[in-house]
Order: structure tokens, then C-alpha cells, then sequence
């Protein structure tokens, strides 16, 4: 029973992280109706610019921890910000009234060159960091094992949470969430009524981007290791994650993610770790079966 309650501690923290990187393919397909099979990749930047960040603030003699991570995650998400900008403009905006492969060909494009990219500039090689934030706290003893929150985990399940409420309350309370509800439902009306359309576009770019930053460090910081591929494999599971959750649905976003990571973690606590990754796209298989829009969506009404 302990070595089960420590494996959901473990799968949702994963599922969080895949949720928050889900959050941003959702965000990108509910407003243009596309999938950015870039944001891996974006992901992987963001990761990379975190390790960058505390490598410059431990040689700075920045020491005093919760000031680092803010200072990180500032410069991570604005520094990762500037890719998805940078991939809206030259993989999507030209390509946006071509027929509708033509923008996944040349996101698919872009994703090639940030792996190879970071590849060049940061080498192949697995980068560690040390600990940042240690300790935990103790769910249960006396059985066959400890079972242990660490503080890494709060982080990333309260930064989860949060990060969902706040975008939520954006989209459904803001003038910016009312102009990509409106670009959602019909961008040329939306654009005959005054809407920026290439504006608020580009804002749900640089918003998934930032989103991808913040799960890059948080990734860094729970593993302490990554390399440049981790946003192939990070991307393929978050987008499952969006897919099966309801793609254009945030918190169902969040729920398939969590619903991935418990199964993998389970599944490789219980049986071969090898087909973790059968295992979850198994169920995304079935699941989809008897639910095409996912948990939380809703079904498309095709324009004629």
C-alpha cells in the first residue's frame, strides 16, 4: 500500500509537468485550430535556458534559493517567449490561408532545427544541475517504505494549479480571452469586428511558450538532468495528454496529463518499464474509441 501511495505522489507530479506543457498545445489549437508540433521543442529551449540561468547566477554568487528561481523563471520565459514568437512568424503566419498540412510540415521543420540547434550550441552531452530545493515531508511510515512529498513535488503541483486557475480566469474574464474565444469560434468575423487577429495569435504563441518555460525548469529542477531530444519525447506525451483530456479544453488539458503520468508511473512500478509508453498510448487508443473529443471536449461543428 505505501510503495502504491509513493507512485501516485510520483504520477502526479509527472502528469503535472506534462500538464503544463499540454496547456500550451491546447491554448494553440483552440485559437487556429492547428497542433505546434514545435512546442516540444520550446520546452526543451526553456529547460535549457534555466540550466543556463542558475549557471550564471551560482558564478554571479547568487546563493539566496527562492530569489534564484525567480530570477530564472523570468529570464526562461522570457527568453523562450521570443521562440514561440519567432515560430508563430515564420512557421504559421505565412503559411496560415495555404492548405492545412502545410503549416505541421513546417512546424515539424522548425522542431528539427531547435533539437539540432541546441545540439550545436550546447553539445550532445547530458547536462546535470545540482539540488536546488531539497527536503520533503513524510506522508507515512512504519510500512515496507517511507512514503515522501519532497518540496520539488509541492512546487510543481502548486505551479501546476496555479498556472491553470490564472490562464482560466484570463480567457474567460479578459479582454485578451475574449479576442481568442472570438478568434476560436470564427477569425475572419472576429477580425471584421476589430479584433487584432494576427495580434492575439501571436500572444497565444509567446503565452504557450512562456507555459513551456515554465515547465522546462521545473523539469530541470525535479530530474536535474536533460539533454537536447527530451522535448521529442515530452511533446509527443503532453500532446497525447491534450488530446485525451479534450484538445481546446485547459483543465482537460490538465486531466489527461495527470492521467498519463499515473499511468506510466504505475505501469513502470508494476510491470516492464520498457512499455510504459504502449501503455499510455493503449489507453489514449481505447479511450478515444468511445470518447473522440476526449474527456472534457466538445464535438466540432464542421463549417460548410
Amino acid at each position: 500500500m505505501d510503495y502504491a501511495l509513493q507512485q501516485l505522489v510520483n504520477g502526479l507530479t509527472l502528469g503535472m509537468i506534462y500538464g503544463l506543457i499540454a496547456l500550451g498545445y491546447t491554448m494553440v489549437y483552440g485559437i487556429i485550430g492547428m497542433i505546434n508540433f514545435a512546442h516540444g521543442d520550446i520546452f526543451m529551449v526553456g529547460a535549457f535556458t534555466s540550466l543556463i540561468g542558475f549557471l550564471l547566477l551560482g558564478m554571479g554568487g547568487v546563493t539566496f534559493v527562492p530569489l534564484a528561481l525567480i530570477l530564472v523563471l523570468v529570464l526562461a520565459m522570457a527568453f523562450t517567449s521570443l521562440y514561440g514568437f519567432t515560430v508563430e512568424r515564420l512557421a504559421y503566419r505565412p503559411l496560415r490561408g495555404s492548405f492545412r498540412l502545410a503549416p505541421l510540415i513546417s512546424a515539424i521543420g522548425m522542431s528539427i532545427f531547435l533539437q539540432n540547434f541546441v545540439q550545436v550550441t550546447q553539445d550532445a552531452r547530458v547536462k546535470p544541475l545540482e539540488p536546488v530545493i531539497r527536503g520533503g515531508v513524510v506522508l507515512a511510515t512504519g510500512g515496507t517504505i517511507e512514503v515522501t512529498l519532497s518540496y520539488m513535488q509541492v512546487a510543481i503541483i502548486l505551479t501546476t494549479l496555479v498556472v491553470l486557475a490564472v490562464f482560466t480566469l484570463i480567457i474567460a474574464r479578459t479582454p485578451l480571452g475574449r479576442a481568442m474565444r472570438a478568434c476560436e469560434q470564427d477569425r475572419r468575423m472576429a477580425a471584421l469586428l476589430g479584433i487584432d487577429t494576427d495580434r492575439t495569435i501571436s500572444l497565444t504563441f509567446v503565452i504557450g511558450a512562456a507555459l513551456a518555460a515554465v515547465a522546462g525548469m521545473m523539469y530541470l529542477l525535479y530530474y536535474g538532468v536533460i539533454d537536447f531530444f527530451i522535448g521529442f519525447v515530452a511533446g509527443i506525451k503532453a500532446f497525447t495528454a491534450a488530446v485525451l483530456g479534450g484538445i481546446g479544453s485547459l483543465p482537460g488539458a490538465v486531466l489527461g496529463a495527470l492521467l498519463i503520468g499515473l499511468i506510466e508511473t504505475f505501469w513502470s512500478a508494476y510491470f516492464s518499464v520498457q512499455y510504459k509508453d504502449v501503455a499510455a498510448f493503449s489507453i489514449l487508443a481505447i479511450a478515444l474509441i468511445f470518447l473522440p473529443s476526449g474527456i472534457l471536449g466538445r464535438n466540432e461543428i464542421e463549417k460548410v
